[in-house]
């Protein structure tokens, strides 16, 4: 999907408050278009308490774009469907990466806070009074057989 049209659909209501013959006329297609559209699973209708198909601004938007796919790029109906999909998983791992580097910076900043409160930040460095030039090597014990 071209980045401004991405930008657009991301930009406009989810509310499915828009009836079919409406929603048709701003996307420039036959009400039967949607219709095929839904039953594909390109564009999916919400429903209203009595079973009539509700499109929001943002379908109206995607309509257009898979319109302009179709009829522009030449792309088919189950590329168009593929697409589609693509674009919602890159969404949705762009909101998971988002919220993993937030939990990130939260782990950095509660890691430097411990650091900050311990007399001796590298618990592996352990400062001595003396010094020496001894070696210790540790050797683990054997078990007796």
């Amino acid at each position: 999907m071209d980045a401004r049209i991405r930008i657009a659909i991301e930009g406009v209501s989810d509310a499915k408050v828009l009836i079919i013959s409406v929603a048709a006329q701003m996307a420039g297609m036959h009400p039967q278009t949607l219709r095929q559209y839904d039953r594909l699973g390109l564009v999916q209708a919400g429903r209203a308490a009595g079973g009539g198909r509700r499109y929001s601004a943002r379908d109206v938007a995607l309509l257009r774009e898979v319109q302009r796919l179709s009829q522009e790029e030449g792309v088919n109906l189950a590329g168009i469907k593929r697409i589609i999909g693509l674009e919602h998983l890159a969404g949705d791992l762009q909101e998971q990466i988002l919220e993993l580097q937030e939990e990130l910076a939260a782990a950095y900043r509660r890691i430097a806070e411990l650091e900050a409160m311990a007399a001796y930040p590298r618990r592996d460095l352990v400062p001595t009074s003396q010094r020496s030039t001894a070696l210790v090597v540790w050797r683990p014990r054997e078990r007796p057989q």
